[in-house]
């Protein structure tokens, strides 16, 4: 960790959560894919792809965000684009490919939790 940088705990849990729960995204739609296909049969060749794409790519700006990186946030907001767009095209309904923003919501309000460990202002 940064020197006198502190990180809030609940900063710490919701990004091992992100890193286990984007890692096990990932592994189902690289290994998987065959079964969640047919949940979405009209799905594109390139969707689960793209959505593997997007949680490693999610796993790697969690870790970056331990080494307090402020462009991650940023790289959080692409891939939730990128997914919400990928959903819609799979044939997920509005309201639950909405819910997928809920992550980037709870992130941005981590970051700010905490006087003195409020990470959004420690961030570089």
């Amino acid at each position: 960790m940064s020197e006198g940088k502190q990180r809030h705990g609940c900063l710490t849990a919701w990004l091992v959560l992100m890193i286990i729960a984007n890692a096990a995204s990932a592994l189902m739609y690289l290994l998987g894919s065959e079964a969640v296909r047919q949940n979405f049969p009209s799905a594109p060749g390139w969707a689960f792809p793209v959505l593997t794409i997007m949680g490693i790519v999610n796993i790697v700006c969690a870790v970056a965000l331990f080494q307090w990186k402020k462009w991650v946030f940023f790289g959080f907001l692409a891939t939730t684009i990128v997914t919400f767009f990928v959903n819609l095209m799979l044939g997920i309904n509005i309201v639950q490919a909405t819910l997928g923003l809920a992550g980037l919501a709870l992130l941005y309000c981590v970051l700010q939790i905490g006087k003195e460990k409020k990470a959004w202002t420690q961030l570089d």
